[in-house]
């Protein structure tokens, strides 16, 4: 997106963990192709029958996704943040995917949470408005 970012520090994952960290960025890559409505549609798709991830699954998902892709580690955003739900997906979890916005000065920016806090992210809660969300859980209308 248009967040400038310093690339994140990547660190050493065992080598049983890189394969699926490589198929999740494989897999992302072609999912972040799609259109915004694709996009969600697929993540949504995904998600069905999974917990909701606790902020270290998340963390460790991003932290795999970061050491494995110089792309994700960068300016990736939304690579990385498909990337890091799909990795938690595939170990049986599901963090709330989101992207969002900031209008002053214009920035656009694509990030997991949990609980409602970014993980990984150098800025709080409610730093962008949130425009597309996956939801860990599907909420029940009223």
């Amino acid at each position: 997106m248009s967040q400038p970012m310093v690339p994140a520090a990547p660190g050493s994952i065992a080598f049983r963990q890189r394969l699926p960290a490589l198929l999740a960025v494989a897999l992302a890559r072609l999912i972040v192709q799609l259109p915004p409505r694709r996009i969600r549609c697929v993540l949504t798709l995904l998600r069905r029958g999974a917990e909701p991830a606790t902020a270290a699954q998340a963390l460790a998902a991003r932290q795999a996704v970061v050491t494995v892709s110089a792309r994700c580690a960068g300016e990736g955003c939304l690579q990385r943040s498909v990337a890091t739900a799909v990795l938690c997906r595939m170990r049986g979890a599901w963090p709330d995917w989101c992207t969002g916005v900031r209008t002053e000065p214009f920035r656009a920016h694509a990030w997991v949470e949990v609980g409602g806090e970014p993980v990984g992210e150098p800025f709080p809660a409610g730093y962008y408005s949130r425009i597309m969300v996956v939801p860990s859980v599907t909420r029940q209308r009223s």
